[in-house]
């Protein structure tokens, strides 16, 4: 009996030991996906709906190093701009853990961008894009990939130039885009 009990606290505090309590985006993601002041979209690859065929060895490298984008947008309005900062100061804390690498920043403390990213600089797991503007809200957009590198991104640019966009998969951002 006394051993079976023990065993347990074991698994038990083994299990607690073992969840990772600290925010991630990921975790940000999942928390907010239903709220009401979000939109949330997953993206595949084939939103860029191109010939497949027509892509050079490098374009391919750089498409299949692309898994999938996820846009998490905060719609910001009159009603709740103190929300909006809560949330906004949420993203910046769990952007400045250190496996978030910054690569650049522009705009202002108001109004601006950033580019992170997770891994190494020939293996990046994730790129992350965080754009905020107080009048329309902010948007985080997770790149993620296998293997993807900075010319693979790059080349990755090159072939979003020559796609045909399937413009149905990004709907729900044209509410925060075009909002008054």
């Amino acid at each position: 009996m006394k051993l079976n009990v023990f065993t347990t606290a074991i698994l038990v505090l083994l299990t607690l030991i073992s969840c990772n309590s600290e925010p991630s985006l990921q975790k940000y993601f999942v928390q907010n996906t239903e709220n009401k002041n979000f939109i949330a979209l997953d993206i595949s690859p084939t939103i860029l709906n191109v010939e497949k065929s027509k892509l050079t060895a490098a374009q391919t490298e750089a498409l299949n190093s692309f898994d999938k984008m996820n846009i998490l947008a905060f719609k910001a309005n009159a009603t709740n701009q103190a929300q909006f900062e809560t949330e906004r100061t949420k993203v910046k804390a769990i952007l400045k853990d250190p496996k978030y690498q910054k690569l650049m920043s522009f705009g202002s403390g108001k109004d601006g961008a950033s580019i992170s990213y997770v891994g190494t600089d020939e293996n990046i797991e994730e790129f992350v894009i965080f754009a905020n503007r107080k009048e329309n809200g902010f948007a985080v957009v997770r790149v993620l990939g296998k293997n993807m590198n900075p010319n693979n991104i790059m080349t990755l640019m090159s072939v979003l130039k020559e796609s045909k966009i399937d413009m149905e998969q990004l709907k729900p951002l044209q509410q925060l885009v075009n909002k008054k």
